[in-house]
Protein backbone atom coordinates (compact mmCIF):
# COMPACT_ATOMS: atom_id res chain seq x y z
CA UNK A 1 0.00 0.00 0.00
CA UNK A 2 0.98 3.61 -0.32
CA UNK A 3 -0.34 7.01 0.55
CA UNK A 4 1.97 9.63 -0.92
CA UNK A 5 0.23 12.12 -3.18
CA UNK A 6 2.17 11.57 -6.40
CA UNK A 7 0.87 11.19 -9.95
CA UNK A 8 -1.44 8.20 -10.29
CA UNK A 9 0.76 5.99 -12.44
CA UNK A 10 3.82 6.55 -10.27
CA UNK A 11 1.67 5.62 -7.28
CA UNK A 12 0.49 2.47 -9.02
CA UNK A 13 4.05 1.40 -9.57
CA UNK A 14 4.99 1.86 -5.94
CA UNK A 15 1.80 0.15 -4.78
CA UNK A 16 2.58 -2.92 -6.88
CA UNK A 17 5.95 -3.28 -5.20
CA UNK A 18 8.38 -1.76 -7.70
CA UNK A 19 11.83 -0.96 -6.31
CA UNK A 20 15.35 -0.29 -7.39
CA UNK A 21 17.43 -3.39 -8.10
CA UNK A 22 19.77 -4.71 -5.44
CA UNK A 23 23.34 -3.43 -5.38
CA UNK A 24 24.70 -6.96 -5.47
CA UNK A 25 22.97 -7.85 -8.74
CA UNK A 26 21.59 -5.03 -10.91
CA UNK A 27 18.84 -6.33 -13.17
CA UNK A 28 20.52 -5.13 -16.35
CA UNK A 29 23.72 -7.10 -15.63
CA UNK A 30 22.44 -10.07 -13.61
CA UNK A 31 23.39 -12.61 -16.29
CA UNK A 32 27.06 -11.51 -16.32
CA UNK A 33 27.51 -10.67 -12.62
CA UNK A 34 29.93 -12.91 -10.66
CA UNK A 35 28.36 -15.31 -8.16
CA UNK A 36 27.73 -13.84 -4.72
CA UNK A 37 29.49 -15.92 -2.05
CA UNK A 38 27.33 -17.82 0.44
CA UNK A 39 26.91 -16.83 4.07
CA UNK A 40 28.90 -19.68 5.58
CA UNK A 41 27.89 -19.65 9.25
CA UNK A 42 25.23 -18.47 11.68
CA UNK A 43 27.74 -16.12 13.26
CA UNK A 44 28.43 -14.57 9.86
CA UNK A 45 24.68 -14.25 9.15
CA UNK A 46 24.00 -12.61 12.49
CA UNK A 47 26.87 -10.15 12.16
CA UNK A 48 25.74 -9.11 8.68
CA UNK A 49 22.15 -8.68 9.81
CA UNK A 50 23.19 -6.64 12.83
CA UNK A 51 25.41 -4.43 10.67
CA UNK A 52 22.47 -3.84 8.30
CA UNK A 53 19.87 -2.80 10.87
CA UNK A 54 22.38 -0.85 13.00
CA UNK A 55 23.70 1.25 10.15
CA UNK A 56 23.72 5.01 10.96
CA UNK A 57 21.23 5.71 8.15
CA UNK A 58 18.58 4.05 10.33
CA UNK A 59 19.37 6.12 13.42
CA UNK A 60 15.97 7.86 13.34
CA UNK A 61 14.10 4.84 11.96
CA UNK A 62 12.78 1.78 13.79
CA UNK A 63 13.26 -1.88 12.88
CA UNK A 64 11.45 -5.02 14.01
CA UNK A 65 13.06 -8.26 12.81
CA UNK A 66 12.73 -11.94 13.62
CA UNK A 67 14.03 -14.96 11.71
CA UNK A 68 13.31 -18.55 12.75
CA UNK A 69 14.14 -21.98 11.35
CA UNK A 70 10.96 -23.90 10.60
CA UNK A 71 13.00 -27.11 10.68
CA UNK A 72 14.53 -26.71 14.14
CA UNK A 73 12.42 -23.98 15.75
CA UNK A 74 15.48 -21.99 16.79
CA UNK A 75 15.64 -18.23 16.39
CA UNK A 76 18.48 -17.32 14.04
CA UNK A 77 18.24 -13.57 14.59
CA UNK A 78 16.02 -11.00 16.30
CA UNK A 79 16.13 -7.24 16.59
CA UNK A 80 13.45 -5.49 18.67
CA UNK A 81 11.02 -8.29 17.75
CA UNK A 82 8.48 -7.23 20.40
CA UNK A 83 8.26 -3.61 19.24
CA UNK A 84 4.82 -2.74 17.88
CA UNK A 85 5.12 -1.27 14.40
CA UNK A 86 2.87 -0.48 11.47
CA UNK A 87 2.73 -3.57 9.22
CA UNK A 88 1.05 -2.04 6.17
CA UNK A 89 -0.29 -4.84 4.00
CA UNK A 90 1.35 -7.48 6.18
CA UNK A 91 -2.03 -7.22 7.92
CA UNK A 92 -3.37 -9.32 5.05
CA UNK A 93 -1.36 -12.28 6.40
CA UNK A 94 -3.67 -12.24 9.41
CA UNK A 95 -6.82 -11.97 7.27
CA UNK A 96 -5.69 -14.87 5.06
CA UNK A 97 -4.84 -17.05 8.06
CA UNK A 98 -8.16 -16.24 9.76
CA UNK A 99 -10.13 -16.99 6.59
CA UNK A 100 -8.39 -20.30 5.93
CA UNK A 101 -8.65 -21.40 9.55
CA UNK A 102 -12.33 -20.40 9.82
CA UNK A 103 -13.64 -21.31 6.37
CA UNK A 104 -11.08 -23.50 4.58
CA UNK A 105 -9.78 -23.09 1.05
CA UNK A 106 -12.85 -24.70 -0.54
CA UNK A 107 -15.27 -22.12 0.90
CA UNK A 108 -17.46 -20.24 -1.59
CA UNK A 109 -19.53 -17.08 -1.08
CA UNK A 110 -23.16 -17.62 -2.07
CA UNK A 111 -25.12 -14.59 -3.31
CA UNK A 112 -28.90 -15.14 -3.29
CA UNK A 113 -31.15 -13.56 -5.92
CA UNK A 114 -34.73 -12.76 -4.90
CA UNK A 115 -37.91 -11.43 -6.49
CA UNK A 116 -40.51 -9.43 -4.59
CA UNK A 117 -43.23 -11.38 -6.43
CA UNK A 118 -43.39 -14.85 -8.01
CA UNK A 119 -42.70 -15.47 -11.69
CA UNK A 120 -46.06 -15.80 -13.42
CA UNK A 121 -47.00 -18.09 -16.30
CA UNK A 122 -45.88 -15.49 -18.83
CA UNK A 123 -42.44 -15.19 -17.23
CA UNK A 124 -43.17 -11.81 -15.65
CA UNK A 125 -42.17 -10.62 -12.20
CA UNK A 126 -44.69 -8.02 -11.07
CA UNK A 127 -42.15 -6.38 -8.81
CA UNK A 128 -38.42 -6.07 -8.19
CA UNK A 129 -35.42 -8.36 -8.57
CA UNK A 130 -32.99 -8.10 -5.67
CA UNK A 131 -29.38 -9.27 -5.60
CA UNK A 132 -28.60 -9.68 -1.90
CA UNK A 133 -24.83 -9.27 -1.69
CA UNK A 134 -22.62 -11.17 0.73
CA UNK A 135 -19.26 -9.67 -0.23
CA UNK A 136 -18.32 -11.89 -3.18
CA UNK A 137 -15.04 -10.39 -4.50
CA UNK A 138 -14.99 -12.38 -7.74
CA UNK A 139 -17.20 -10.18 -9.97
CA UNK A 140 -14.15 -8.73 -11.64
CA UNK A 141 -14.27 -8.33 -15.43
CA UNK A 142 -11.03 -6.34 -15.50
CA UNK A 143 -8.97 -9.09 -13.91
CA UNK A 144 -10.71 -11.79 -15.94
CA UNK A 145 -10.27 -9.71 -19.12
CA UNK A 146 -14.00 -9.93 -19.81
CA UNK A 147 -16.41 -7.59 -21.49
CA UNK A 148 -17.95 -5.57 -18.64
CA UNK A 149 -21.45 -6.99 -19.12
CA UNK A 150 -20.12 -10.56 -19.23
CA UNK A 151 -19.44 -10.19 -15.49
CA UNK A 152 -23.21 -10.45 -14.96
CA UNK A 153 -23.74 -13.63 -16.99
CA UNK A 154 -24.16 -15.82 -13.91
CA UNK A 155 -26.86 -13.51 -12.54
CA UNK A 156 -28.63 -13.44 -15.90
CA UNK A 157 -28.49 -17.25 -15.91
CA UNK A 158 -30.26 -17.39 -12.52
CA UNK A 159 -33.18 -15.37 -13.90
CA UNK A 160 -33.35 -17.33 -17.14
CA UNK A 161 -33.35 -20.62 -15.25
CA UNK A 162 -36.25 -19.28 -13.20
CA UNK A 163 -38.16 -18.56 -16.41
CA UNK A 164 -38.00 -14.77 -16.11
CA UNK A 165 -38.73 -12.83 -19.31
CA UNK A 166 -39.88 -9.49 -17.92
CA UNK A 167 -39.51 -7.47 -14.72
CA UNK A 168 -42.00 -4.68 -14.13
CA UNK A 169 -40.13 -3.20 -11.18
CA UNK A 170 -36.52 -2.35 -10.39
CA UNK A 171 -33.22 -4.17 -10.40
CA UNK A 172 -31.85 -3.67 -6.88
CA UNK A 173 -28.36 -4.45 -5.60
CA UNK A 174 -28.79 -4.81 -1.84
CA UNK A 175 -25.50 -4.26 0.02
CA UNK A 176 -27.00 -3.97 3.52
CA UNK A 177 -25.52 -7.33 4.60
CA UNK A 178 -22.39 -5.41 5.57
CA UNK A 179 -23.12 -3.07 8.44
CA UNK A 180 -20.18 -0.76 7.91
CA UNK A 181 -19.33 2.62 6.50
CA UNK A 182 -17.90 2.40 2.97
CA UNK A 183 -14.32 2.94 4.15
CA UNK A 184 -12.12 1.06 6.58
CA UNK A 185 -11.55 2.39 10.08
CA UNK A 186 -8.74 4.96 10.31
CA UNK A 187 -8.18 5.36 6.59
CA UNK A 188 -7.06 8.86 5.67
CA UNK A 189 -9.21 11.12 3.49
CA UNK A 190 -6.79 11.11 0.58
CA UNK A 191 -6.83 7.28 0.42
CA UNK A 192 -10.38 7.25 -0.90
CA UNK A 193 -9.47 9.15 -4.06
CA UNK A 194 -7.35 6.27 -5.35
CA UNK A 195 -8.14 2.76 -6.49
CA UNK A 196 -6.57 1.15 -3.44
CA UNK A 197 -9.11 3.01 -1.26
CA UNK A 198 -12.21 1.92 -3.21
CA UNK A 199 -15.48 1.72 -1.29
CA UNK A 200 -16.26 -1.45 0.62
CA UNK A 201 -19.61 -2.87 -0.46
CA UNK A 202 -21.33 -6.23 -0.04
CA UNK A 203 -22.20 -5.93 -3.73
CA UNK A 204 -19.06 -5.07 -5.71
CA UNK A 205 -17.96 -5.10 -9.33
CA UNK A 206 -14.65 -4.42 -11.06
CA UNK A 207 -12.92 -3.81 -7.70
CA UNK A 208 -15.20 -0.76 -7.40
CA UNK A 209 -13.13 1.50 -9.62
CA UNK A 210 -13.39 2.47 -13.27
CA UNK A 211 -10.52 2.86 -15.73
CA UNK A 212 -10.00 6.09 -17.67
CA UNK A 213 -8.07 6.47 -20.92
CA UNK A 214 -6.58 9.93 -21.52
CA UNK A 215 -5.38 10.59 -25.08
CA UNK A 216 -3.80 13.69 -26.61
CA UNK A 217 -6.21 15.99 -28.39
CA UNK A 218 -6.20 16.63 -32.16
CA UNK A 219 -4.05 19.75 -31.94
CA UNK A 220 -1.75 21.69 -29.64
CA UNK A 221 -3.81 23.58 -27.08
CA UNK A 222 -6.83 21.29 -27.39
CA UNK A 223 -8.10 19.40 -24.35
CA UNK A 224 -7.10 15.77 -24.15
CA UNK A 225 -9.71 13.15 -25.06
CA UNK A 226 -11.19 11.26 -22.09
CA UNK A 227 -12.85 7.85 -22.21
CA UNK A 228 -14.39 5.55 -19.61
CA UNK A 229 -13.27 1.96 -20.22
CA UNK A 230 -16.24 0.52 -18.30
CA UNK A 231 -19.80 1.87 -18.64
CA UNK A 232 -22.61 2.80 -16.22
CA UNK A 233 -20.44 4.12 -13.36
CA UNK A 234 -22.58 7.27 -13.14
CA UNK A 235 -19.56 9.61 -13.22
CA UNK A 236 -18.93 12.73 -15.32
CA UNK A 237 -15.68 14.43 -16.35
CA UNK A 238 -14.43 17.92 -15.64
CA UNK A 239 -11.67 18.05 -18.25
CA UNK A 240 -8.80 20.31 -17.14
CA UNK A 241 -6.22 18.80 -19.50
CA UNK A 242 -4.21 20.25 -22.36
CA UNK A 243 -2.40 18.93 -25.43
CA UNK A 244 1.16 20.26 -25.70
CA UNK A 245 3.68 20.24 -28.52
CA UNK A 246 5.57 17.10 -29.53
CA UNK A 247 8.19 16.13 -26.97
CA UNK A 248 6.46 17.85 -24.04
CA UNK A 249 5.96 16.38 -20.58
CA UNK A 250 3.34 13.81 -19.59
CA UNK A 251 1.54 14.74 -16.38
CA UNK A 252 -1.95 13.39 -15.73
CA UNK A 253 -3.68 13.31 -12.35
CA UNK A 254 -7.25 12.69 -11.26
CA UNK A 255 -9.40 13.94 -8.39
CA UNK A 256 -12.88 12.94 -7.22
CA UNK A 257 -13.91 14.60 -3.99
CA UNK A 258 -15.66 12.37 -1.41
CA UNK A 259 -19.34 11.90 -2.19
CA UNK A 260 -19.19 13.64 -5.57
CA UNK A 261 -19.73 12.11 -8.99
CA UNK A 262 -17.63 14.61 -10.95
CA UNK A 263 -14.12 13.40 -11.80
CA UNK A 264 -11.61 16.17 -12.46
CA UNK A 265 -8.71 15.33 -14.75
CA UNK A 266 -5.65 17.58 -14.72
CA UNK A 267 -2.40 17.63 -16.70
CA UNK A 268 -1.05 17.49 -20.21
CA UNK A 269 0.05 15.08 -22.92
CA UNK A 270 2.20 15.80 -26.00
CA UNK A 271 0.54 15.81 -29.42
CA UNK A 272 0.57 12.34 -31.02
CA UNK A 273 1.84 10.65 -27.87
CA UNK A 274 0.44 7.39 -26.50
CA UNK A 275 -2.60 7.46 -24.19
CA UNK A 276 -2.30 7.51 -20.41
CA UNK A 277 -4.38 5.14 -18.26
CA UNK A 278 -5.63 6.14 -14.83
CA UNK A 279 -8.62 5.26 -12.67
CA UNK A 280 -11.35 6.62 -10.45
CA UNK A 281 -13.14 4.98 -7.54
CA UNK A 282 -16.90 4.69 -7.95
CA UNK A 283 -19.26 5.98 -5.25
CA UNK A 284 -22.02 3.59 -4.19
CA UNK A 285 -20.71 0.61 -6.17
CA UNK A 286 -23.91 -1.39 -5.55
CA UNK A 287 -25.73 1.10 -7.81
CA UNK A 288 -23.04 0.55 -10.48
CA UNK A 289 -23.56 -3.20 -10.19
CA UNK A 290 -27.34 -2.77 -10.57
CA UNK A 291 -26.92 -0.60 -13.67
CA UNK A 292 -24.63 -3.18 -15.25
CA UNK A 293 -27.00 -6.04 -14.41
CA UNK A 294 -29.97 -4.17 -15.89
CA UNK A 295 -28.03 -3.65 -19.15
CA UNK A 296 -26.93 -7.30 -19.18
CA UNK A 297 -30.56 -8.41 -18.72
CA UNK A 298 -31.65 -6.20 -21.61
CA UNK A 299 -28.94 -7.69 -23.81
CA UNK A 300 -30.22 -11.15 -22.87
CA UNK A 301 -33.78 -10.18 -23.85
CA UNK A 302 -35.18 -9.69 -20.34
CA UNK A 303 -37.01 -6.37 -20.19
CA UNK A 304 -36.84 -4.28 -17.02
CA UNK A 305 -39.60 -1.69 -16.61
CA UNK A 306 -38.13 0.04 -13.56
CA UNK A 307 -34.79 1.54 -12.64
CA UNK A 308 -31.44 0.19 -11.46
CA UNK A 309 -30.57 1.15 -7.89
CA UNK A 310 -28.45 0.12 -4.94
CA UNK A 311 -29.01 0.25 -1.21
CA UNK A 312 -26.47 0.05 1.59
CA UNK A 313 -26.42 0.13 5.38
CA UNK A 314 -27.83 2.01 7.28
CA UNK A 315 -30.51 2.26 4.59
CA UNK A 316 -33.29 -0.32 4.83
CA UNK A 317 -32.81 -3.63 3.08
CA UNK A 318 -34.69 -4.08 -0.19
CA UNK A 319 -35.50 -7.69 0.79
CA UNK A 320 -38.34 -9.01 2.94
CA UNK A 321 -39.39 -12.40 4.30
CA UNK A 322 -42.06 -12.67 1.60
CA UNK A 323 -39.53 -12.52 -1.24
CA UNK A 324 -39.24 -15.44 -3.66
CA UNK A 325 -35.78 -16.96 -3.95
CA UNK A 326 -34.91 -17.36 -7.65
CA UNK A 327 -31.49 -18.93 -7.12
CA UNK A 328 -27.95 -17.99 -6.14
CA UNK A 329 -24.59 -17.15 -7.66
CA UNK A 330 -21.67 -19.08 -6.20
CA UNK A 331 -18.16 -17.63 -6.11
CA UNK A 332 -14.97 -19.51 -6.95
CA UNK A 333 -13.33 -21.19 -3.94
CA UNK A 334 -11.56 -19.01 -1.40
CA UNK A 335 -8.17 -20.37 -2.43
CA UNK A 336 -8.61 -18.80 -5.89
CA UNK A 337 -9.30 -15.23 -4.85
CA UNK A 338 -7.06 -15.38 -1.78
CA UNK A 339 -4.16 -15.41 -4.21
CA UNK A 340 -5.43 -12.19 -5.79
CA UNK A 341 -5.67 -10.52 -2.39
CA UNK A 342 -2.18 -11.58 -1.33
CA UNK A 343 -0.16 -11.49 -4.54
CA UNK A 344 -1.59 -8.19 -5.77
CA UNK A 345 -2.08 -6.78 -2.24
CA UNK A 346 -5.65 -5.98 -3.27
CA UNK A 347 -7.24 -3.99 -0.46
CA UNK A 348 -10.87 -4.40 -1.47
CA UNK A 349 -10.50 -8.17 -1.66
CA UNK A 350 -9.14 -8.17 1.90
CA UNK A 351 -11.89 -5.83 3.09
CA UNK A 352 -14.62 -8.02 1.58
CA UNK A 353 -13.23 -11.26 3.02
CA UNK A 354 -12.77 -9.62 6.42
CA UNK A 355 -16.27 -8.11 6.53
CA UNK A 356 -17.77 -11.42 5.38
CA UNK A 357 -15.97 -13.20 8.22
CA UNK A 358 -17.37 -10.61 10.60
CA UNK A 359 -20.96 -11.04 9.46
CA UNK A 360 -20.72 -14.82 9.81
CA UNK A 361 -20.31 -14.15 13.54
CA UNK A 362 -23.48 -12.04 13.85
CA UNK A 363 -26.29 -13.60 15.89
CA UNK A 364 -29.77 -12.57 16.90
CA UNK A 365 -28.34 -11.03 20.07
CA UNK A 366 -25.57 -9.03 18.36
CA UNK A 367 -26.09 -5.29 18.58
CA UNK A 368 -27.43 -3.82 15.33
CA UNK A 369 -24.79 -1.11 15.62
CA UNK A 370 -21.91 -3.59 15.85
CA UNK A 371 -20.12 -3.10 12.56
CA UNK A 372 -18.92 -5.90 10.31
CA UNK A 373 -15.31 -4.83 10.78
CA UNK A 374 -15.64 -4.90 14.57
CA UNK A 375 -17.04 -8.42 14.46
CA UNK A 376 -14.16 -9.53 12.24
CA UNK A 377 -11.62 -8.01 14.62
CA UNK A 378 -13.24 -9.91 17.48
CA UNK A 379 -12.91 -13.05 15.38
CA UNK A 380 -9.23 -12.31 14.77
CA UNK A 381 -8.58 -11.91 18.50
CA UNK A 382 -10.41 -15.17 19.20
CA UNK A 383 -8.38 -16.96 16.50
CA UNK A 384 -5.08 -15.72 17.93
CA UNK A 385 -6.10 -16.64 21.47
CA UNK A 386 -7.37 -20.11 20.50
CA UNK A 387 -4.06 -20.99 18.86
CA UNK A 388 -1.87 -19.45 21.57
CA UNK A 389 -0.55 -16.75 19.25
CA UNK A 390 0.56 -13.36 20.67
CA UNK A 391 -2.85 -11.68 20.76
CA UNK A 392 -1.73 -8.70 22.85
CA UNK A 393 0.86 -7.79 20.20
CA UNK A 394 -1.79 -7.33 17.50
CA UNK A 395 -3.78 -4.09 17.60
CA UNK A 396 -5.72 -3.66 14.35
CA UNK A 397 -8.46 -1.26 13.26
CA UNK A 398 -9.16 -3.07 9.97
CA UNK A 399 -7.91 -5.89 7.77
CA UNK A 400 -6.40 -4.53 4.55
CA UNK A 401 -3.53 -2.73 6.27
CA UNK A 402 -4.42 0.71 4.93
CA UNK A 403 -5.00 2.01 8.46
CA UNK A 404 -2.04 3.81 10.03
CA UNK A 405 -3.37 2.68 13.42
CA UNK A 406 -2.74 -1.03 12.78
CA UNK A 407 0.12 -2.32 14.91
CA UNK A 408 1.83 -5.67 15.32
CA UNK A 409 5.23 -7.10 16.16
CA UNK A 410 7.74 -9.22 14.29
CA UNK A 411 7.25 -11.82 17.01
CA UNK A 412 3.49 -12.03 16.39
CA UNK A 413 3.82 -12.18 12.61
CA UNK A 414 6.55 -14.81 12.85
CA UNK A 415 4.38 -16.90 15.17
CA UNK A 416 1.53 -16.63 12.67
CA UNK A 417 3.83 -17.80 9.86
CA UNK A 418 5.04 -20.74 11.94
CA UNK A 419 1.45 -21.71 12.78
CA UNK A 420 0.33 -21.54 9.15
CA UNK A 421 3.35 -23.57 8.00
CA UNK A 422 1.88 -26.51 9.99
CA UNK A 423 -1.77 -25.81 9.20
CA UNK A 424 -3.96 -28.09 7.09
CA UNK A 425 -4.20 -25.16 4.62
CA UNK A 426 -0.44 -24.50 4.68
CA UNK A 427 -0.05 -25.10 0.95
CA UNK A 428 -2.86 -22.69 0.03
CA UNK A 429 -1.46 -20.05 2.40
CA UNK A 430 2.09 -20.31 1.07
CA UNK A 431 1.02 -20.40 -2.57
CA UNK A 432 -0.99 -17.21 -2.11
CA UNK A 433 2.19 -15.26 -1.31
CA UNK A 434 4.13 -13.30 -3.96
CA UNK A 435 7.31 -14.98 -5.20
CA UNK A 436 10.47 -12.89 -5.46
CA UNK A 437 11.26 -11.94 -9.03
CA UNK A 438 8.29 -13.94 -10.35
CA UNK A 439 4.83 -12.58 -9.55
CA UNK A 440 2.60 -10.24 -7.60
CA UNK A 441 4.10 -7.34 -5.70
CA UNK A 442 7.52 -9.03 -5.78
CA UNK A 443 7.64 -9.65 -9.51
CA UNK A 444 10.23 -6.91 -10.11
CA UNK A 445 12.04 -7.22 -6.81
CA UNK A 446 15.11 -9.38 -6.05
CA UNK A 447 15.54 -10.37 -9.68
CA UNK A 448 18.99 -11.74 -10.39
CA UNK A 449 19.67 -12.43 -6.72
CA UNK A 450 19.80 -15.62 -4.69
CA UNK A 451 16.28 -14.78 -3.45
CA UNK A 452 14.67 -14.96 -6.90
CA UNK A 453 12.16 -17.81 -6.95
CA UNK A 454 13.03 -18.81 -3.37
CA UNK A 455 11.35 -16.11 -1.28
CA UNK A 456 7.58 -16.26 -0.79
CA UNK A 457 6.56 -13.21 1.19
CA UNK A 458 3.87 -10.61 1.74
CA UNK A 459 4.86 -7.03 1.12
CA UNK A 460 3.57 -4.03 3.05
CA UNK A 461 3.94 -0.39 2.08
CA UNK A 462 2.62 2.83 3.54
CA UNK A 463 4.32 6.16 3.72
CA UNK A 464 7.26 5.62 6.11
CA UNK A 465 6.31 1.94 6.49
CA UNK A 466 7.87 -1.01 4.67
CA UNK A 467 7.39 -4.66 5.62
CA UNK A 468 8.23 -8.07 4.18
CA UNK A 469 7.26 -11.31 5.91
CA UNK A 470 7.17 -14.88 4.67
CA UNK A 471 9.28 -17.91 3.88
CA UNK A 472 12.60 -18.67 2.23
CA UNK A 473 14.64 -21.83 1.64
CA UNK A 474 18.30 -21.26 2.47
CA UNK A 475 21.27 -22.44 0.46
CA UNK A 476 21.60 -25.38 2.85
CA UNK A 477 17.94 -26.26 2.17
CA UNK A 478 16.76 -25.08 5.59
CA UNK A 479 13.23 -23.67 5.68
CA UNK A 480 13.17 -20.25 7.31
CA UNK A 481 10.37 -17.91 8.28
CA UNK A 482 11.07 -14.20 8.63
CA UNK A 483 9.32 -10.97 9.51
CA UNK A 484 10.95 -7.66 8.62
CA UNK A 485 9.37 -4.29 9.44
CA UNK A 486 10.98 -0.89 8.91
CA UNK A 487 9.10 2.24 10.02
CA UNK A 488 9.83 5.98 9.93
CA UNK A 489 12.49 5.63 7.27
CA UNK A 490 12.58 8.12 4.39
CA UNK A 491 14.87 6.40 1.94
CA UNK A 492 17.76 8.29 0.37
CA UNK A 493 17.40 9.31 -3.30
CA UNK A 494 18.10 6.40 -5.59
CA UNK A 495 17.53 3.78 -2.91
CA UNK A 496 14.04 2.57 -1.95
CA UNK A 497 13.09 1.45 1.54
CA UNK A 498 11.97 -1.91 0.14
CA UNK A 499 15.50 -2.51 -1.07
CA UNK A 500 16.69 -2.56 2.53
CA UNK A 501 14.39 -5.51 3.23
CA UNK A 502 15.14 -7.23 -0.07
CA UNK A 503 18.83 -7.37 0.76
CA UNK A 504 18.05 -9.16 4.01
CA UNK A 505 15.83 -11.67 2.20
CA UNK A 506 18.60 -12.30 -0.35
CA UNK A 507 21.06 -12.78 2.51
CA UNK A 508 18.81 -15.46 4.02
CA UNK A 509 18.61 -17.25 0.69
CA UNK A 510 22.45 -17.37 0.63
CA UNK A 511 22.70 -18.74 4.16
CA UNK A 512 24.61 -22.04 4.09
CA UNK A 513 25.08 -22.63 7.80
CA UNK A 514 24.43 -25.89 9.60
CA UNK A 515 21.05 -26.64 11.19
CA UNK A 516 22.78 -27.96 14.32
Amino acid sequence: MKTSRAPILILAGIFLGLSFPLRSAPVSTAASAPPVPPVASLTDLQSRLEAQVSDPRFAAAVWGVKIVSLDTGRTLYAHAPDRRLSPGSNAKLYVAALALDTLGGDYRVRTPVFASAPVDAAGTIQGNVIVSGRGDPSCDPRRLQQDFLAAFDSYVAVLKNAGVRRITGDVVADATYFRSIPFGASWTVDDINDYYGAEISAVSVNDNYVDVRVSPGPSVGAPCTLEWLQPFAGLTFDNRTNTTSVGGTRTISLLRLPGETTVQIFGELPLGDKPELTESTVPRPAAWFAAGLKAALARAGINVGGTARGVRWPEASASSTSDVRLGEVVSPPLRDYLGVMMKQSQNLQADLIFAHLGELRRTATTSAMMRSEELALAGLREFLTRHALPVSDVIFDEGSGLSRNNLTTATATLALLEFMAKHSEAKVFAESLPIAGVDGTLRRRMKGTSAEGKVQAKTGTLRWTTALSGYVTSLSNERLAFSLMLNRYPAAPGRSASRELDEIAALLARYAGSRD
